[in-house]
């Protein structure tokens, strides 16, 4: 009997077992839709607001396979768009590698001669852009974060250096360099006992800096950063720096330190080793090497730190980083950004309005500004689009985002003045995102950037908010099941907290990138229930869209650290040579949210807060649902049965407070059913594949007032039809 068979065959079954559990069943647990129309909880269109975002492809360079040409080729891209996701958001993952992003090849550079400086591409339209890639900035101060690169500052080469990005200082903010402080941190690794730091400045150095240490038992960034603070050592402020190697003694005892960090509030404008013509060159600070240690009384200095020309250095973070790169630095391997032509001619954009990026943090004005008017020349639909990469992951003061933010606004609606713009893309994270507290002592990273926006007179220009969702961290070998039953709250804290700080009542929020992780979870039946809980909570929270990460296919791969697969891209179940094998549960997953829960049409469907009473002894919520009124006037309930264990029987209602009349569903109900008896995965490495392997079943059953519907453990039932009072 073939495999079809075996499924049309399950799903007849599974709907007369549906139908008789329904007959006999006596007692049910309760789904309650508030189904008033004024107490709509959100309006969105399937084709605008569920989307999936197309990230750069790592790893081997364009020549290799796994590039665009494959994932957004035939077949596979046929196969992608069957999922059901529609509107697409480009992904700008340069900034996290601390790269220049040359998103045309073809452009200018500020020394021409030399082929170094600052580059910007050509916003004629020419040759089609197939690919783009990426130049690792040779002025980098990160040892850490993404990609391969090291940190200039302990690299042990004094013909090296870190430099701040000129774009912070007067010339470009109109501000007094004080206001925008750049500085260096160096982690030791653990607390150790100090007196002492040789800094080998180069131009343009400090005049005006201090030296301090974090009196945190936490780190200073994430969960730490309000709970110490930076003291400058008793001899650590420097008011009339001259620059070269100076080496201070910080104290006359020793203090134990792990953190410790130099603050720059003026500098001397002298010029790099780039020369004078080019102010940018002449701007900011910049430092050769860090020494760290102590300073005996005979004048013999004893360094703690690891200098070395790789990730194994004494680890060091910057403020910014100068966006001077040279034609040598580029560097294929590290992955394409594909071609922004190749991305909207290929067909996975569908022709929908498309959000696309700006990188912001390692650019100039000027480059975005001419991608653009590119895109815009070449009349594709673009939706929204957003400044720079995760801010606050490379440690961004948002003083500091927000002078770049409005230098890059200005320059972009000069040439576009309809382009819509917004950000800061934040990382997934589950609570607000805290700074070292200001004079005020205010800390929230977003707070503080409305603040200065709105001090400038340009709030105007901030026309949605963006974030990414990543509810569990990175570092995780294993998922526990118990740990769905928080998606929901995740969800609906991190929205609240952002209005918390401020959003404007009604700015368009989106989540712009977002999955489980990348263990094993993700491609089995736990990451589909993750996923339908997700978009229903998010959806539910008042984003205006949000967009499955990552869409492209990629074949899974081994976390040697736990020695287990698994991969983000849980669409598609590809082969080492891209060749299709199947498909992971949150491919199924999406197709039932897209085309079974709200109709594939681009207009308007009406969302409405449901209450479930199904809980465990423990008050954990079993059983969530999310509720459309959809265009087709049938309304479509998605529930979420995270009990691995038991199967749940619940009645539907459609209560409207304002009349205090109940309605039902009425008549055929189509069921359309997705869990552990469609889908399991068997592990077996690179050769892991599903048994049973989808799709989901589909039967009807009849509904009424005292119809009962069974919910398989496990699983993603979308219950659809007509409601009628009874």
């Amino acid at each position: 009997m073939s495999s079809g068979m075996k499924r049309a065959i399950n799903g007849i079954c599974l709907g007369m077992g549906t139908f008789l559990f329904a007959a006999v069943t006596a007692v049910a647990q309760n789904i309650v839709v508030d189904a008033a129309p004024s107490h709509a909880m959100n309006s969105f269109s399937p084709f605008r607001a569920l989307g999936a975002g197309v990230d750069r492809l790592k790893g081997p360079n364009r020549l290799k396979i796994g590039n665009a040409e494959t994932v957004l080729g035939k077949p596979l891209l046929r196969e992608t768009l069957s999922a059901g996701w529609q509107a697409v958001s480009y992904r700008q993952n340069t900034e996290l590698q601390v790269e220049a992003w040359h998103w045309n090849p073809r452009g200018a550079w500020s020394n021409a001669e030399k082929q170094e400086g600052y580059f910007t591409g050509s916003a004629e339209p020419a040759e089609m852009i197939r690919h783009s890639f990426a130049y690792p900035l040779p002025h980098r101060g990160f040892s850490q974060g993404d990609g391969n690169g090291w940190s200039r500052l302990t690299d042990g080469n004094l013909q090296s250096y870190w430099k701040s990005n000129p774009y912070l200082t007067r010339d470009f903010t109109g501000e007094d360099d004080s206001l925008h402080p750049q500085w260096v941190m160096v982690d030791l690794g653990r607390k150790v006992e100090i007196n002492a730091l040789r800094i080998a400045w180069t131009n343009p150095y400090a005049r005006r800096y201090a030296v301090q240490f974090w009196t945190g038992e936490q780190e200073p960034f994430y969960e730490g950063t309000t709970k110490g603070t930076w003291q400058t050592f008793p001899s650590g402020a420097a008011t009339d720096g001259k620059g070269g190697t100076v080496t201070l003694k910080l104290a006359s005892w020793m203090i134990p330190v792990q953190y410790l960090r130099i603050w720059m509030t003026e500098s001397s404008n002298t010029c790099d080793t780039h020369g004078s013509a080019d102010r940018r060159n002449c701007l900011g600070y910049a430092i050769n090497e860090l020494y760290v240690g102590t300073l005996a009384a005979d004048g013999q200095f004893t360094d703690v730190v690891k200098h070395v020309p790789s990730r194994q250095q004494t680890v060091t973070w910057p403020s910014s980083v100068d966006p001077w790169q040279a034609a040598s630095d580029l560097d294929e391997n590290v992955g394409d950004q594909i071609g922004l032509d190749f991305f909207f001619a290929s067909g996975v954009t569908r022709g929908l309005p498309t959000m696309v990026p700006i990188a912001m943090l390692y650019s100039t004005p000027e480059d975005a500004a001419a991608e653009i008017a590119y895109l815009y020349k070449r009349h594709y639909p673009i939706s929204w689009i957003e400044m720079g990469e995760e801010a606050d992951g490379q440690h961004m003061l948002p003083e500091d985002y927000g002078a770049l933010y409005l230098q890059f606004a200005t320059a972009i609606h000069r040439l576009v003045p309809e382009a819509k713009l917004g950000g800061p893309v934040f990382e997934g994270v589950n609570e607000d995102v805290e700074v070292w507290p200001d004079a005020q002592g205010r800390a929230s990273w977003l707070g503080r950037f409305l603040d200065y926006l709105k001090a400038h007179g340009r709030l105007s220009d901030f026309t949605f908010f963006s974030y990414e969702h990543y509810p569990f961290p990175f570092d995780l070998c294993h998922i526990p099941w118990s740990d769905l039953y928080r998606e929901p709250g995740l969800v609906s804290h991190i929205v609240q907290v952002w209005k918390d700080d401020g959003l404007p009542t009604g700015l368009p929020l989106f989540m712009t990138e977002g999955n489980m992780s990348g263990t094993e979870e993700v491609i089995d039946v736990m990451g589909a229930l993750w996923l339908a809980d997700y978009v229903g909570s998010m959806m539910s929270a008042g984003a205006s869209g949000t967009f499955y990460f990552h869409y492209v296919p990629s074949p899974i791969r081994r976390n040697r650290r736990c020695d287990s697969w698994g991969t983000m891209s849980a669409l598609l179940n590809v082969d080492q040579n891209y060749h299709l094998r199947g498909y992971f549960a949150q491919y199924f997953a999406t197709q039932l949210i897209t085309k079974e829960w709200v109709e594939p049409v681009d207009e308007p469907h009406r969302l409405y807060r449901v209450s479930s009473d199904v809980k465990d002894s423990s008050g954990n919520l079993l059983v969530t649902a999310y509720a459309v009124e959809r265009p087709d006037g049938q309304w479509s309930v998605m529930l979420i049965n995270k009990d691995h264990d038991n199967d749940h029987a619940v009645r539907v209602a459609f209560a409207d407070p304002t009349t205090r009349r109940d309605r039902f569903f009425s008549g055929r109900v189509d069921r359309i059913t997705f869990g552990t008896a469609e889908y399991q995965w068997h592990a077996d490495g690179a050769n892991g594949r599903a048994d049973p392997d989808g799709p989901p079943s589909k039967s009807t059953v009849t509904g009424g007032t005292k119809a009962v519907y069974q919910l398989p453990k496990a699983s993603i039932t979308v219950l659809r039809g007509r409601i009628a009072e009874q």
